[in-house]
């Protein structure tokens, strides 16, 4: 925060200076005031600029104040429940965990509870005793031969690329020190991936890592990757919920040689993933490919991320799975507010369905087909807080991530240039000038100790619910305000009978 306001202050005094000598009365007897002139000059003859040339020199103070623009507004201007896409409470909520700084918070909730739309969760007064270790969550259906026991909260899908080699690093060094762990991202394994945390190898549509020269899956580098001790499962990435229906895109300015030899491509040049994969193109074929990659791995978890987008087209994979007999290991559901680094403005604001309605359908559908007892439900969108947990459990999910909420514990100020190669903390900058400012001796430390204290707030809310059993969570223990009233999320979204969209549809 003081290298924003200090940045202001230097901007603010260049403004006034400018505008003292523009309205200096001896332009011609002084080398500024000639400098001076000759800008005046320049604006008034440019074409580019209208502001310039009807107000020349004064008029470059719009676009400083533009350049500066979102640092005044993010530092004060915001409330703290407003900025976007994370607010100032979460964005200091993680921040004290990270630091072990201060937990509670004085004077009462800033949050207006009056409002549409807002969530609470039903507590007891006959609060359980805290469990002393958080619960873990065994992830392998009947076919996984090598079945991983997962944290209930830990490090999404963020590749090596659009984040730093330190970044990376201090993730994977806290995954390690934390016992949880954390998605490499379709960017393909690094040696800074391999530095001894539990790793989910996530395989997009351009297959870097197992990749053949043509852009095509190559299941003998796969084979290779697999084999590696710290990957524990394998994730195919059929869509992301900041962008789905488009491809992964890493500038070019990011590009560079490392990262290129990682990915199998050509270095600065902007890396564009296909929309859709060529291992398959229907549910059928997604199924044979989830069981080759499990022969490849030797049996370890092997799941599917996508954001829903045509309701149909999961059902039919979920009609696949019954007909073939081949069920993944888990589903990671993605909401269409979920985070990228770089992602076309109308795909992040217009496509894909919400999470919380998303993670509604597939849940409800797994159930109805009778799926769900063999498919652990993973999620990450927007999972910063315990209660983000506890109502993503209670709607049905097995396991939760965050990549953003990582981030802001590597340092992250929301300064909004992850696609630019020029974030200010060094998180997504591969730029030595910035990326030197993330130690990663002492921001590993921080990402463990937001993942711990995260979860050591959920325990809390967990035993102030009155549980003691993860199966206990259901939808009745979230309400939200809907009109005049207060309705429970089984009220508002209730459960599908297990089997029942087998015996409706007549599947079996």
């Amino acid at each position: 925060m003081r290298e924003a306001i200090k940045f202001t202050c230097i901007a603010l005094l260049i403004i006034i200076v400018i505008t003292c000598v523009s309205i200096w009365p001896i332009y011609g007897f002084s080398t500024l005031g000639i400098l001076i002139f000759g800008l005046g000059i320049h604006d008034i003859t440019q074409k580019k600029h209208a502001i310039l040339r009807n107000f020349p020199v004064l008029g470059h103070m719009r676009f400083l104040l533009e350049l500066i623009g979102p640092e005044i507004h993010q530092y004060f201007i915001e409330s703290d429940t407003d900025g976007k896409p994370i607010n100032r409470n979460h964005r200091s909520y993680i921040y004290e965990r990270a630091k072990l700084e201060r937990e509670t918070h004085p004077f009462g909730t800033e949050i207006n509870v009056e409002e549409e739309g807002y969530k609470w969760l039903q507590h007891s007064i006959y609060a359980a005793k805290q469990l002393e270790e958080p619960p873990r969550v065994l992830v392998g259906g009947p076919d996984c031969k090598q079945p991983y026991s997962a944290s209930i909260f830990n490090i999404s899908a963020m590749s090596f690329g659009a984040l730093s080699k330190n970044a990376i690093m201090a993730l994977n060094i806290g995954a390690k020190a934390g016992n949880f762990f954390h998605d490499t991202g379709e960017g393909g394994i690094s040696e800074y991936h391999r530095k001894g945390g539990d790793l989910v190898y996530e395989i997009g549509t351009g297959y870097f890592g197992c990749r053949t020269e043509d852009g095509h899956f190559s299941a003998e580098k796969l084979k290779e990757k697999a084999a590696f001790s710290e990957v524990k499962m394998i994730e195919i990435k059929i869509s992301q919920g900041a962008k789905p229906g488009h491809g992964g895109v890493l500038p070019a300015a990011k590009n560079n040689e490392e990262i290129a030899t990682i990915r199998g491509v050509q270095p600065h040049t902007v890396v564009i993933s296909p929309p859709s994969h060529s291992a398959f193109r229907n549910a059928k074929e997604l199924c044979a490919w989830i069981k080759q990659l499990r022969d490849l791995s030797m049996g370890k978890p092997i799941g599917f991320k996508l954001c829903i987008g045509n309701k149909k087209e999961f059902i039919d994979i979920c009609e696949a799975m019954i007909e073939t007999g081949i069920k993944p290991d888990f589903i990671t559901v993605d909401g269409g507010e979920g985070g990228t680094g770089a992602a076309p403005i109308d795909f992040s604001n217009y496509v894909g369905m919400p999470w919380e309605k998303a993670m509604i359908f597939v849940v409800d559908t797994l159930n109805g087909y009778g799926l769900k007892k063999d498919i652990k439900v993973f999620t990450a969108t927007k999972i910063f807080t315990a209660f983000d947990i506890f109502k993503a459990f209670c709607i049905g999910a097995d396991i939760c991530s965050s990549a953003r909420g990582m981030m802001l514990a590597l340092g992250c100020i929301q300064a909004i240039r992850c696609d630019t190669n020029k974030c200010p903390t060094g998180v997504t900058s591969s730029n030595p000038k910035f990326m030197r400012g993330l130690v990663v001796e002492d921001k590993w430390k921080r990402v463990k100790n937001y993942q711990h204290e995260t979860v050591n707030d959920f325990l809390e809310l967990f035993a102030g619910a009155g549980c003691t059993e993860l199966s206990q969570l259901n939808r009745s223990f979230i309400h939200k305000k809907v009109g005049d009233e207060i309705k429970s999320y089984e009220e508002l979204y209730p459960s599908v009978i297990e089997n029942s969209l087998l015996k409706m549809n007549n599947v079996e």
